[in-house]
């Protein structure tokens, strides 16, 4: 084994093909219901959304679907990522596990969200689209699209989580930079927004509230401003796996195949996008990889959430949708990983999670940060908060296989950097971060708010 810490491909290996789980789960597809009648969702519904080819995207079960050259120039300003063994981190840990993690904190705006951000962007582009409207968390999300529009030249509307829109103003900032307006949500903005604010002035917000937000505002505006979703659905996920199908050949470059794949877990698509393609392989060759989704305590969807129909966001306008989900009346705590404090799951990973292809753990908040501080240290890269979850599972992992004397292949997402996170991480240095769990009373109130449907659940 050599002492290589960099895998690299060259601009030739960059995909071609985007990999669509869909069409190799064993679990079947459930309905896709409309908000209004409860009935399946229908391309005219959606249409007021998403342009055509994202619709056709979404439904596809085509196994491979094909990268367009203007999407993959854009992607070549980054991609393909490196991936990278923590030789350090290994020595520090004093592990005879190898860990490896992909790089995607190298994009432009420090995450793996531009990687659907710009297919969707060139798609609504393509279809005449002139603005869009999106939510964002942490912000990365926000960033990732409003660079993306600026690239093609499409006005931008972002609705903040309002709590993050605090916490981070350069992520505010940045996506100004770009062209694009930002408000905090709720907002003064929209119907639903007004209502919040009526109720409780001081009202933090949340993702569920902020999609509301974003899907009114395009649903309202005549067909002149497109809906854009940076996780959860099919289409969104499968972008992502541009992430794993490099990991793939980078990994087999390294000359190892990972005992266990992970990622952080908020909607799903940096998950997704790591995993996807080595469940593929699990599926079609045997592989017996686990991959393993790591989400906040504050908000375990997976692993405390029930899996049913729910909405897909606060004001009950979004699609409904089979997923493991909090409920859509969740409010989160002010957990400093903004990007996963969604109270539903996306139906593809919810629906391998039930099916026992897929696992999930639940990680505090302080712990998540001991374990960015010692990566930090380690390997010099300091993790957003959302990839840090994914670092705390690597490092228990490689702590496991150390007690148990075995080698263990970890191989991690670093789904973004943590330079606008720098908050947090003073909250973390001053020992002012706490820890929370959501109560399982919570979930089982919110339970009496799912809607009903015919479908069975």
């Amino acid at each position: 084994m050599s002492d290589q810490i960099r895998f690299m491909l060259n601009e030739s290996d960059l995909p071609k093909n985007w990999y669509n789980v869909m069409a190799d789960s064993p679990v079947p597809p459930t309905p896709v219901l409309n908000p209004m009648t409860k009935e399946p969702i229908t391309p005219e519904f959606l249409s007021v959304l998403f342009p055509m080819e994202i619709i056709k995207q979404e439904v596809s079960t085509e196994r491979f679907i094909q990268i367009p050259e203007e999407v993959r120039e854009i992607y070549k300003l980054y991609r393909p990522t490196p991936l990278m063994r923590a030789r350090r981190l290994e020595k520090a840990l004093d592990t005879p596990a190898h860990i490896y993690f992909k790089n995607e904190s190298v994009s432009p705006v420090g995450s793996h969200k531009p990687n659907t951000a710009i297919p969707q962007a060139f798609y609504n582009k393509v279809a005449g689209t002139k603005a869009m409207t999106t939510e964002t968390g942490a912000g990365q999300w926000g960033t990732a699209l409003a660079m993306a529009c600026n690239f093609f030249g499409l006005d931008l509307e972002v609705y903040m989580v309002k709590v993050s829109y605090v916490q981070k103003p350069y992520r505010r900032i940045y996506m100004q930079t770009f062209g694009a307006q930002v408000f905090a949500s709720p907002s003064n903005r929209t119907e639903f927004g007004r209502s919040l604010l009526a109720k409780d002035p001081e009202n933090n917000g949340s993702l569920g509230i902020a999609i509301s937000e974003a899907v009114e505002v395009a649903a309202t505006s005549g067909g002149s401003k497109k809906y854009s979703l940076g996780s959860v659905l099919n289409h969104v996920l499968m972008h992502q796996t541009v992430i794993g199908e490099e990991a793939l050949k980078q990994m087999d470059l390294a000359g190892e195949y990972p005992d266990v794949v992970i990622g952080c877990v908020g909607g799903g698509s940096n998950f997704g996008g790591i995993a996807f393609p080595f469940l593929r392989q699990n599926l079609k060759d045997g592989q017996r990889t686990r991959l393993l989704a790591v989400e906040p305590t504050a908000t375990p969807s997976l692993t405390k959430g029930k899996y049913t129909y729910d909405y897909g966001d606060s004001a009950m306008m979004a699609p409904i949708v089979k997923m493991h989900t909090l409920g859509h009346t969740f409010m989160p705590a002010g957990i400093h990983a903004g990007g996963l404090r969604y109270h539903g799951m996306a139906p593809s990973v919810s629906a391998l999670y039930d099916a026992g292809l897929i696992e999930a753990v639940a990680v505090p908040q302080i712990g998540t940060f001991d374990a960015a501080v010692q990566f930090t240290k380690s390997e010099g890269i300091i993790p957003a908060p959302e990839s840090a979850h994914a670092i705390r599972v690597a490092i228990d992992e490689a702590l496991d296989a150390k007690a148990k004397g075995e080698k263990r292949v970890i191989l991690f997402n670093l789904s973004g950097h943590g330079h606008f996170d720098m908050t947090a991480y003073q909250s973390y240095l001053n020992d002012e971060l706490e820890d929370y769990e959501y109560p399982t009373h919570a979930i089982e109130a919110a339970m009496k708010d799912l809607p009903k449907v015919e479908v069975e659940a």
